[in-house]
């Protein structure tokens, strides 16, 4: 069975001997490619005129336009339609010199058969990737440019603002705010809207690499220079070379670590673990905290000097209680995105439901909101999201009363004790997690019960904690 890029690739083949060009033609055709020919570099700059090509199979050798002329025109004005040259024995050295211009891989007469369908296939997919990737980065753009940044508030403003303003230049940024307010989408949308949009952006979770290995992940290192290193490996500075490295939770960064990373910044060179010569890098860096730095600071666990290379620019990102004007535009715009993800037709949000969501305190903030109307999107029966749709948690806090102790009466008919006691655990339960920020560790140590213990009286009440997965290990 052929594949599928085969069938819809077009390809032009250019030689001005009528055998070479019929001869490629019937073998194109018979692999299923669409196949146009030209017996001269001027004709064939005449079809593409007239119609896109994936691919260009060019004789080197040709009167009027040469080969090595037609690869300039179609990398100049085609720069997506990949170029292959053929070449008669003698000629290779000028068909290297044409790669080095852009030409994708050379053929020689005679022709081998099955080399010249791996080398066509190959050259496709080769094509194929690069058009993928493109598409990808153009993706990326639109997504995080902070045009797509989801706000109408006035803190939301002054974050676009702000974005204006930093994102053509290379000036260290540090983003601090609470966990679940978006920090790693301002850095894209900083990354994504300046000159860097095309270059890579590398991030680093700080507080997730194991101590011991954190240099070698920063920095790399050499084959050998420790017990496991099999290889040399290119550290994430490398990688992000010439673009962004977003340093999250750099608040988790051990000290030893910090004074490399500091030399780093400060002189751009870093030295793989093992390595006895230093590597120039030029990176951009933008790093966020949800943890206090100047307090750190002053405690000794954060270095200041490497404070002040980081905050050249403080962005801080509100907190969702901050900017509860936004909750509706955000609401619909997550309920939007699952409703195509989950394959859902949720056309509304009940007003009543959206005032006790208004209410809510939102300790996960963004994050928590989206993750609770994803939970609403996947559960709702519905064509509408309505109070009781949305997680206990939310209700309750936002003024939605459950049975407590103060409003038990025992009249002459009795009470059902197990039942009431449920509710009244429950509540307690949903203001336990509240006040610990959605945390299930934090809440079970404030209730003086186990951690498992926690989990399965979250599972009995089917409380569906908002983001407590996420927010667990904060």
């Amino acid at each position: 069975m052929k594949e599928e890029y085969k069938v819809k690739s077009r390809i032009l083949v250019v030689d001005d001997e009528e055998s070479i060009r019929e001869f490629l033609e019937i073998m194109l055709k018979k692999e299923g490619y669409e196949v146009t020919t030209a017996e001269d570099g001027q004709k064939a700059k005449d079809v593409l005129l007239k119609k896109s090509f994936d691919m260009v199979i060019s004789d080197l050798q040709m009167p009027h336009v040469t080969g090595i002329e037609l690869l300039k025109h179609v990398k100049d004005s085609y720069p997506e339609t990949v170029f292959m040259l053929i070449t008669a024995f003698g000629t290779t050295e000028t068909a290297v010199e044409a790669m080095k211009m852009g030409a994708y891989d050379y053929v020689t007469k005679p022709f081998k058969i099955d080399e010249v369908r791996m080398n066509i296939a190959n050259a496709l997919k080769s094509q194929n990737l690069e058009v993928e990737v493109r598409t990808l980065k153009k993706e990326l753009v639109r997504e995080y440019s902070f045009q797509n940044m989801v706000g109408n508030s006035a803190p939301m403003h002054a974050i676009f603002n702000l974005i204006k303003r930093v994102s053509h230049s290379n000036t260290n940024i540090l983003i601090t705010g609470e966990s679940g307010t978006g920090k790693e989408v301002i850095a894209k949308s900083i990354h994504y809207s300046g000159p860097l949009k095309d270059k890579p952006f590398v991030t680093v979770n700080c507080g997730a690499i194991p101590e011991n290995l954190m240099e070698s992940e920063m920095f790399g290192h050499k084959k050998g220079s420790f017990t496991g290193a099999v290889v040399d490996k290119t550290g994430l500075f490398e990688v992000a070379s010439n673009g962004t490295l977003f340093l999250d939770e750099v608040g988790e960064l051990p000290l030893a670590v910090q004074v490399k990373l500091l030399r780093a910044i400060q002189e751009r060179i870093i030295r793989r673990v093992g390595a006895t010569e230093d590597t120039k890098v030029e990176v951009r860096i933008i790093a966020a905290t949800n943890r206090n730095l100047e307090d750190m600071v002053a405690k000794g666990t954060f270095r200041q000097d490497l404070f002040y290379r980081l905050n050249v620019i403080n962005i801080t990102s509100p907190s969702l209680r901050d900017r509860a004007d936004d909750i509706p535009l955000l609401a619909h715009f997550f309920l939007k995105k699952y409703n195509e993800r989950l394959s859902k037709n949720i056309s509304s949000i009940s007003d009543e439901a959206m005032t006790i969501m208004k209410k809510y305190n939102y300790p996960g903030n963004v994050r928590e909101l989206e993750n609770m109307i994803e939970r609403t999107v996947a559960l709702e029966a519905g064509s509408t999201i309505l109070p009781e749709s949305l997680p206990p948690m939310v209700n309750t806090t936002s003024g939605r009363k459950m049975a407590s102790s103060n409003e038990i009466e025992v009249g002459d008919d009795g009470l059902d004790l197990d039942k009431v006691i449920g509710q009244i655990e429950k509540e307690v339960l949903i203001k336990a997690i509240h006040a610990a920020g959605g945390v299930k560790k934090k809440a079970a140590k404030l209730l003086k019960i186990s951690f498992r213990s926690m989990r399965y009286r979250i599972e009995k009440y089917n409380l569906g904690v908002v983001g407590d997965d996420e927010l667990d290990d904060e």
